[in-house]
């Protein structure tokens, strides 16, 4: 698939069809919320998009940053990504949401109190610390 101008190459438009988001109702939303800036300043959804723009858009625990390389006629594969986007965002970016999910895993119920014996090691067995 080429890389043909839409008639309206809004941002929520864009970052629904670029599979950042899922809807284009929640992409419309986070730009509402003020999650999602254009070369460094806040955009409303209905903001047009143009090649060479970088867009910082915040999803669940992960700010990923992209470069427009070009706007889809409507939703793409996944496969077909490169042709649209450049992934600018940092590696340490992904570790950090990924250490954080982590997390969560461990978190116990408020609460329960201490784990006992039998479940440390049992997250001991889990996580490979003995």
């Amino acid at each position: 698939m080429t890389a043909i101008p839409m008639d309206d190459p809004r941002l929520d438009k864009w970052l629904w069809s670029v599979r950042v988001f899922k809807t284009r109702a929640e992409a419309a939303a986070v730009c509402r919320n003020g999650r999602v800036q254009v070369n460094g300043l806040a955009a409303k959804p209905g903001r047009d998009i143009h090649v060479g723009e970088v867009v910082t858009a915040r999803v669940g625990l992960v700010t990923r940053t992209l470069k427009v390389v070009g706007v889809p006629r409507s939703r793409v594969g996944a496969k077909q990504l490169p042709e649209f986007l450049v992934d600018l965002t940092p590696a340490a970016e992904y570790e950090r949401a990924k250490q954080a999910s982590l997390e969560h895993l461990l978190a116990r119920e408020r609460g329960r109190g201490r784990p006992t014996k039998k479940e440390r090691r049992q997250m001991g067995e889990l996580f490979g610390f003995e």
